[in-house]
């Protein structure tokens, strides 16, 4: 169903996609949009478990997109350094592939803004809890349940880290 990536070499494995994912502090999700166009938005984002939860609007472009179909990606760059006089850019990133959806359950939700607010707010949980309260009926808490994460670097990243 998922494609093999072509340069296995510089393929990350599961372990290096987590980190990504745990260390990155926003991604770009990737919807099919209006006529079928796709729909690529940056958003704030929590990882946990092999999922990712979002949150949102309760109307939007990416609502409807999701309501029209629930197959998405979400693309996080860890690394983008360009090396001018070689004409090349070190980088790192990946790719999640799932389905995403409207978490309904009202805890569920709860624990999935608990995450985000703690992601991005660590050190000011009476902050985070009073945010969460605040505008817990305003948003949409969305959930991309991973089916297929793929990560790759340059080249001249994985020679650098075999010579150590």
């Amino acid at each position: 169903m998922f494609r093999n990536m072509r340069r296995k070499k510089q393929m990350l494995s599961i372990e290096e996609c987590i980190s990504v994912f745990e260390s990155g502090t926003s991604g770009v999700l990737a919807v099919l949009g209006d006529e079928n166009y796709p729909y690529a938005v940056p958003l704030s984002y929590a990882y946990v478990d092999s999922k990712i939860f979002f949150h949102c609007a309760k109307s939007g472009h990416k609502l409807d997109a999701i309501t029209n179909s629930n197959k998405c990606s979400f693309c996080v760059i860890d690394k983008d350094e360009i090396i001018q006089h070689k004409y090349t850019t070190y980088y790192r990133s990946v790719i999640a592939f799932g389905k995403i959806s409207i978490i309904q359950d009202v805890f569920k939700k709860k624990e999935a803004l608990k995450e985000i607010a703690k992601r991005y707010s660590p050190r000011h949980e009476k902050g985070r809890l009073e945010e969460i309260d605040k505008l817990f009926e305003k948003v949409f808490v969305l959930e991309l349940k991973i089916e297929h994460m793929t990560g790759k670097q340059a080249i001249e990243l994985v020679n650098k880290n075999t010579l150590k």
